[in-house]
């Protein structure tokens, strides 16, 4: 009788130690808070710091154009010269004798020429008289006339040989000559000596011979310079022929120069991405020196408006550049690019329209689709620059 009542309670245990717990509800996430503020559209107008470096207006080295001694330089390092200005007098020996030979050929062509031209008078008057003589039957045999014009006209060929002879000698000696006035340099321009290689003795030539690897002298124009200025690409859009720009030099601390823009090389560097601007820097009084670095205030603007938000909307990972707008409280990556930076904001280009809100404090752990609860926006992003 005991073991038949163990039964309905060994069933029952059974049963409660098989049954399952009903499973539990995940719970869900609550949205992340985040901040937002709208994206605004403006006209970018601003100025960048840039790297410069003053340059002469011209700069040349002086070489002789004949290889010689130099016998005298009349300047030093500073002196300022005028255009046509005596610098440097050389010697050269051989130029004496060759002056000699010259003029050696040109007196044996010259008096070939007289030969040459006596002989042929003499010919013309004996053929005329052989001729006149002619004109009398019996007198004079016509192939005696014949020999006579032909000796006549041998001659007029003699006489323009030699004349070719003596202007070739005469040629000769003018190149000679104009050898020897190289002997003296003179400036190509008014300018300035920077610098002094070479002292009375050494021997000079040419810059493409071998003696003349090195210059005499420099000469520079220091009363007109060249700013070079290395413009990003980003920045060489908006750029006007004689806009004045500001720049500073380390010389002159504390005071600003201006100088309008003047050459602009319409090529990008593609090594450096930059492009070559020059202005244009009158220095009359030789206050700025050649070879100084600037700074730059150089104007940056845009001819139509276009997107900013914070730079600390835009956020990187691997694979590109974005934001993180924010629709109906759900989080969107949208792939931008960017441009210029002014003051905490950065330009911005992608499928964004001005008035989106987009997350302030970007981070690529706030994944697109995520839910989210945006805050009120602390402000506009606009910047004091904005137009």
């Amino acid at each position: 009788m005991r073991s038949f009542a163990l039964v309905p309670c060994l069933l029952l245990a059974a049963a409660t130690g098989c049954a399952r717990p009903p499973a539990r509800r995940p719970r869900e996430t609550a949205p992340q808070t985040v901040e937002t503020v709208a994206v605004i559209s403006k006209t970018l107008k601003t100025t960048d710091q840039l790297p410069a470096q003053l340059l002469a207006y011209e700069s040349v080295d002086i070489f002789p154009k004949v290889t010689g001694f130099v016998e005298e330089v009349r300047v030093d390092v500073g002196a300022r010269v005028k255009k046509g200005q005596l610098l440097v007098r050389l010697s050269a020996p051989e130029l004496v004798s060759q002056r000699a030979q010259a003029e050696a050929a040109l007196h044996a062509a010259e008096s070939q020429l007289s030969s040459a031209e006596a002989k042929l008078k003499s010919d013309e008057g004996t053929r005329a008289r052989l001729e006149a003589a002619s004109k009398t039957p019996g007198v004079v045999a016509e192939n005696d006339v014949m020999v006579a014009t032909q000796a006549a006209a041998a001659d007029r060929g003699g006489v323009a040989a030699s004349e070719s002879q003596v202007k070739a000698a005469q040629d000769a000696l003018r190149a000679v000559s104009q050898m020897e006035a190289y002997l003296k340099v003179e400036a190509p321009f008014s300018g300035v000596v920077s610098r002094r290689n070479l002292h009375p003795g050494a021997l000079v030539g040419p810059a493409s011979g071998q003696s003349g690897a090195q210059p005499i002298l420099q000469i520079v124009d220091a009363d007109r310079l060249r700013l070079v200025v290395p413009v990003p690409e980003a920045e060489v859009g908006a750029m006007t022929l004689g806009e004045q720009v500001p720049f500073v030099v380390p010389a002159f601390l504390g005071q600003t120069f201006s100088a309008p823009i003047a050459r602009i090389s319409q090529d990008v560097n593609v090594q450096t991405r930059t492009m070559h601007v020059e202005l244009d820097v009158t220095n009359p009084n030789g206050k700025l020196a050649p070879g100084s670095f600037a700074t730059v205030t150089w104007p940056v603007e845009r001819t139509y408006p276009t997107l900013f938000v914070p730079t600390s909307a835009v956020a990187t990972d691997q694979q590109r550049t974005f934001v993180i707008r924010v629709t109906g409280a759900t989080a969107e990556w949208v792939t931008v690019q960017t441009g210029q930076s002014l003051k905490g904001e950065i330009e911005v280009v992608g499928a964004l329209q001005a008035g989106d809100q987009v997350v302030k404090n970007a981070t690529d752990s706030i994944r697109s689709g995520q839910r989210l609860k945006p805050t009120e926006r602390t402000g506009s992003p606009a910047g004091a620059d904005a137009k």
